[in-house]
């Protein structure tokens, strides 16, 4: 159980610090302090520095996952479903957009591409799972056809872009991404939004 502990400790600190300063502003050295922990902890657990980030993209990656699992085995209809993978991948980013923005910004450096193919192949799946709500739908009649591939693009695009660069939607009024309040306006707004922009577009004309 200890060491189970010191493992979260390990990553919790981890996410801490990254939010904060950064992949490469926070060291193993200030991790394992933050921790509580020492540099040979990380290396048994971890590996290396590489390793806890990779660590912490694979557990959002799961949750993410375990979220759509659930959701696909509710009695729901194929529109209820995709709002609620929506509404779901909202709250997970915008509850720690620092460290979603932190994470694009890293895998998208040239000098991480074997990072950024790991993390693409593995977040692959849960699209896939997305992907065949909307192809079911379709194929019920209960969606009009459309461009799977580019609607899907364009919510988790327009979740990206607001945790990344919130002044856009901002800008003009005294709404602070990085105060809790604040943010659940933020949320509530670009949830909103996207249900009705899916809403509005799946709905086959009568």
């Amino acid at each position: 159980m200890e060491k189970i502990d010191k493992r979260a400790s390990i990553l919790e600190a981890a996410e801490k610090l990254f939010s904060e300063l950064g992949y490469e502003g926070a060291s193993t050295r200030q991790i394992a302090k933050e921790a509580g922990a020492n540099m040979a902890m990380i290396s048994y657990y971890f590996g290396s520095k590489e390793g806890v980030f990779m660590e912490l993209l694979t557990l959002r990656i799961q949750a993410f996952k375990k979220d759509l699992d659930q959701i696909n085995q509710d009695n729901l209809s194929g529109m209820e479903k995709l709002l609620k993978v929506t509404e779901g991948y909202a709250r997970r980013i915008l509850c720690n957009h620092a460290l979603h923005k932190m994470m694009n910004r890293e895998l998208s450096l040239p000098q991480r591409p074997e990072m950024f193919i790991t993390i693409k192949n593995a977040m692959a799946e849960n699209m896939l799972m997305i992907e065949r709500i909307i192809n079911d739908g379709i194929a019920d009649g209960s969606f009009k056809t459309v461009d799977v591939r580019m609607l899907i693009a364009t919510i988790m695009g327009t979740i990206s872009n607001v945790a990344i660069s919130p002044a856009k939607i901002t800008y003009g009024t005294t709404l602070d991404i990085n105060k809790k309040a604040d943010r659940k306006v933020i949320t509530d707004r670009l949830i909103a939004h996207l249900k009705d922009l899916i809403t509005t577009y799946l709905t086959p004309q009568q």
